[in-house]
């Protein structure tokens, strides 16, 4: 039974969520239709660009994203802090970027005066705005929206494009984090659509590894900001260096023609996650198969599903084998 977004989103436990959404044609989001020979690989484009330019309107970082032929992962990071600091007219200007808002809002937003009657009807709508430019949900609906319309008018067509639902876990500490970062980076390893990382066609991987050969980090993507410190600033908790040495390591691994394990060039981030490296490349092969929920150690498990007032605690077997 499918669960509510509510259950699966709990914001006092994790900003951190791994989101996929898959479309109903299959073959035609991106892929090439081996009976027209009519590429829709531009469509991939599309996906790329649009969630990137949503995360100057929403407070969601994009920690990272692989667009694939049917479906696309992404890993959000909810900057819920953020909006707390946006003033009324910010969260009106940035809402009215996605949709034309009230009769209220707009005269808000012209400067016009607004009678004190009305006055605690259009905070109460700013407050909802505010709620939804954090919301996970939103931002979603907003990227396939836009996309679907798009693909739907190229195919002259009219229907559903995406299914109806995405799916998201929550990635409640830093070993199901860069799990799921890794996982999602080398999807097109995996998938024999690249033969290295920094080759793979829309991927955030791709995107870090062109910035860093500059000495700098993509602005479109949450940085990485080093090992966890008392004045850690906003970023991923890891060295930026370690997680491509990591990921570079792991795609190796993964080739067919490659052992399939690593020995002596384990990374040193393994060894601070306390992840052994057998258990590593399940996860980075294997992490939609083996999680179906929220991921993370037994103890951030427990009190992800405490939180959100869930007696089972499905899955736990799981991260407890492979994040032991």
């Amino acid at each position: 039974m499918t669960k509510p977004r509510k259950q699966q989103i709990s914001l006092q436990n994790t900003p951190y969520y791994h989101c996929v959404t898959r479309c109903v044609r299959r073959v035609f989001l991106c892929g090439k239709d081996r009976v027209t020979g009519k590429s829709y690989e531009h469509r991939r484009d599309w996906v790329e660009d649009k969630a990137l330019s949503l995360t100057d309107i929403f407070a969601i970082d994009v920690c990272a994203y692989a667009v694939m032929s049917n479906h696309a992962h992404f890993v959000f990071y909810v900057d819920e802090a953020s909006t707390q600091s946006w003033s009324n007219i910010g969260v009106v200007r940035r809402w009215h970027q996605l949709f034309k808002g009230t009769l209220l809002t707009q005269q808000f937003l012209r400067g016009d005066e607004i009678p004190d009657y009305l006055l605690t009807s259009l905070e109460e709508t700013i407050e909802e705005y505010r709620k939804r430019l954090m919301d996970i949900s939103w931002f979603m609906r907003i990227l396939n929206e836009s996309i679907a319309r798009k693909a739907n008018r190229e195919d002259n067509c009219t229907g559903r494009f995406w299914e109806g639902r995405f799916k998201s876990q929550a990635l409640l500490d830093d070993a199901a984090l860069v799990a799921c970062l890794a996982y999602v980076d080398l999807n097109p390893l995996r998938a024999k659509m690249a033969n290295t990382p920094e080759t793979s066609q829309y991927t955030s991987v791709k995107l870090r590894v062109e910035s860093a050969k500059q000495g700098k980090q993509p602005s479109s993507l949450l940085a990485f900001v080093g090992n966890p410190r008392s004045d850690m600033p906003k970023g991923l908790p890891f060295a930026l260096q370690d997680y491509l040495q990591l990921v570079d390591l792991t795609g190796r691994c993964i080739r067919e023609d490659k052992p399939g394990y690593i020995e002596e060039n384990t990374s040193l981030l393994l060894h601070r996650l306390n992840i052994c490296p057998e258990n590593w490349l399940k996860l980075t092969t294997q992490f939609r198969k083996v999680f179906h929920g929220a991921v993370g150690h037994s103890d951030v498990l427990t009190d992800f599903y405490h939180h959100q007032h869930l007696k089972r605690r499905s899955g736990i077997g799981a991260c407890d084998k492979l994040f032991a």
